[in-house]
């Protein structure tokens, strides 16, 4: 999946049109908002991201992608103006895999991203394992008995928390803090209703996610629901 962030409808229709006629899924979003909210569902495999932006601007949103732990691996091509040196500059430094100059051609633009896509495919990447879980952190893809499990942001990062420290037991209050931040005012019972679907996404395997009585949850290779 490829999300293509544009606020000119007319342009992001042609990109969206093009993507899927070579082959890829892809939709567009008019603004970050919008864009953030479709990463709560299913995160993409590439962005191309346009730096002007109304609301919050595409700089800004690349800042937020590079500095979440389930969204900083994401691709990122950023669409910038003729000109612009200065964005261009800024945006590479902040972790862009490539920038496209504005106009540019539909077929320049698939040609980027497939090439973006190569080198992310030949990356090394970081997988974690655990019984029949495995979280590709590079893809973002998580497969549970060999069959992908669609998870939404918070549930992807509560799996990889648990994952990355398999065997360890979080209290609610760590996981709160971990996976939605300090800043976060939430209540405990977020963290057992997203355990719960996230069980439920995992089939067999959530049964991995273990309840520890009046503490938290753990994960194991082997384990059961208490």
């Amino acid at each position: 999946m490829i999300y293509c962030v544009e606020d000119d409808a007319g342009v992001r229709e042609m990109e969206v049109y093009t993507l899927r006629s070579m082959g890829f899924e892809a939709d567009g979003f008019a603004d970050g908002e919008a864009f953030f909210a479709a990463l709560g569902v299913r995160l993409p495999e590439l962005v191309l991201l346009d730096v002007m932006l109304p609301g919050e601007d595409g700089v800004s949103l690349l800042k937020r992608l590079k500095s979440h732990q389930a969204t900083r691996s994401i691709p990122v091509i950023m669409a910038t103006a003729r000109g612009a040196e200065y964005e261009k500059v800024q945006s590479l430094d902040l972790g862009a895999d490539d920038y496209l100059v504005k106009p540019f051609g539909m077929m320049e633009m698939v040609s980027r991203v497939r090439a973006v896509l190569r080198r992310s495919a030949a990356a090394p990447r970081d997988v974690l394992r655990a019984g029949g879980i495995e979280l590709d952190a590079e893809r973002h893809m998580v497969r549970a008995l060999g069959e992908r499990v669609e998870l939404t942001l918070k549930e992807y990062e509560l799996l990889r928390a648990l994952m990355a420290r398999e065997g360890m037991v979080f209290t609610r209050d760590a996981l709160l803090k971990e996976v939605w931040g300090v800043d976060y005012c939430g209540e405990s019972r977020t963290v057992d209703v997203h355990i719960r679907t996230l069980r439920q996404k995992l089939g067999k395997c959530g049964e991995q996610i273990m309840t520890v009585r009046g503490v938290g949850y753990k994960l194991e290779s082997e384990g059961y629901d208490e």
